[in-house]
């Protein structure tokens, strides 16, 4: 058992580590034995050498949807694909019990819906969930909760929820495990002279916008979900990197910071809350609401709430709760937030003073509590 402190978290440093579906189940829906029995043996090692280690994995979808006769890529029908990564979860949890159990080591799943992180009661439950396993010397085995998700709120990906685990356990470090060995120059399948970019200390709109899509029918993501799922845990303080999972050590390599490993992403010193990262990370934005410069001046400089007034209009239909972007009067956006009205309600009353709003309205069109400043 590893050692803890007086509130039952471990003292040794944690480590998240990601693999994808394309790493985790073979092109003919079969778990692949071997490249979870690689990753078994990397945890043994880490923990050998210190560090606790939690795992998130893809995969229970491509591994039932063969078990139920269906192809990878033809089925489009939800309830079916809920029902498949159930089937699939089943096999998964077999395939780590086994591959952990061969390094001495025993695997507990954890299966994470959003509202685990929205729902501050959920989310320390989840937290306290985590810990203990780590104290009992478990390795958590954790996989987004696919055969109750819903439709319009969930991950997107699973590099989105290893990013918010990391956030959530309070990580050392993040690897992302791919079928590449890192973020590149430019597209490797394309351009025979593109290298590999060992460290990037901020994430921008230009490398996102050069990120590409996935690379296989197995997997949701590619490198812009793992770029999203980058600047998320860097905003949280955590380090993170992109590597091969076929590399040769990769995950103590990654750890011990060996040059080369993959790409890595310096934390920021900045840590942000968990719902504040589910808004300006994790939720696509459904509009977008223009304010003035006062109105900017105020939410960026004083940490105020977006009131009526320095509203100066509304791109988009959306609702309440939904997560809007808020850009100024030259077009940038500057901001991320959940509004508390709808694009109408905003419409029909920007510019207004709070004693003209409808006394059915909140003052606020966004709490400071729910806006989160983007980098500039």
């Amino acid at each position: 058992m590893s050692s803890s402190t007086e509130e039952g978290r471990t003292t040794r440093p944690i480590i998240v580590v990601k693999i994808g579906s394309s790493s985790v189940v073979g092109s003919d829906g079969a778990i692949d034995s071997a490249s979870l029995s690689k990753l078994a043996a990397e945890v043994a090692a880490c923990r050998n050498d210190g560090s606790a280690v939690v795992v998130v994995t893809s995969g229970a979808i491509a591994a039932g949807l063969p078990q139920l006769g269906l192809r990878s890529g033809q089925v489009r029908d939800a309830a079916v694909l809920r029902a498949a990564s159930a089937v699939g979860q089943t096999s998964l949890m077999r395939a780590f019990e086994v591959a952990l159990g061969a390094e001495g080591l025993l695997g507990g799943q954890v299966l994470l819906a959003p509202t685990d992180f929205m729902l501050r009661r959920r989310y320390l439950k989840s937290r306290g969930t985590l810990h203990a396993l780590l104290e009992l010397g478990v390795v958590p085995i954790i996989n987004e909760n696919d055969a109750i998700a819903d439709d319009e709120i969930r991950f997107g990906d699973n590099d989105r929820l290893a990013a918010l685990v990391a956030h959530l356990v309070e990580a050392k470090k993040l690897v992302l495990l791919t079928d590449t060995a890192g973020l590149f120059t430019a597209d490797p399948r394309l351009d025979a002279s593109a290298s590999l970019i060992e460290e990037i200390a901020e994430i921008d709109q230009t490398l996102e916008d050069a990120a590409g899509g996935a690379r296989s029918a197995q997997s949701r993501g590619g490198m812009a979900s793992k770029l999203a799922a980058a600047k998320i845990a860097t905003w949280s303080g955590v380090e993170t990197v992109i590597a091969f999972a076929g590399r040769t050590n990769v995950v103590l390599d990654a750890v011990a910071g060996v040059p080369g490993v993959g790409t890595t992403f310096r934390a920021r010193d900045q840590r942000l809350s968990a719902r504040k990262l589910w808004i300006g990370f994790a939720l696509p934005a459904a509009g977008r609401v223009l304010v003035d410069d006062g109105a900017r001046h105020a939410l960026v400089d004083h940490h105020r709430s977006l009131l009526p007034a320095g509203i100066t209009g509304v791109v988009g239909k959306f609702d309440a709760d939904d997560a809007v972007e808020i850009a100024d009067g030259a077009g940038v956006v500057f901001a991320k937030a959940m509004v508390r009205w709808s694009s109408t309600e905003i419409e029909l009353n920007r510019g207004h003073k709070t004693s003209e709003v409808p006394d059915h309205l909140t003052d606020e069109v966004v709490h400071r509590d729910d806006l989160v400043l983007l980098p500039r």
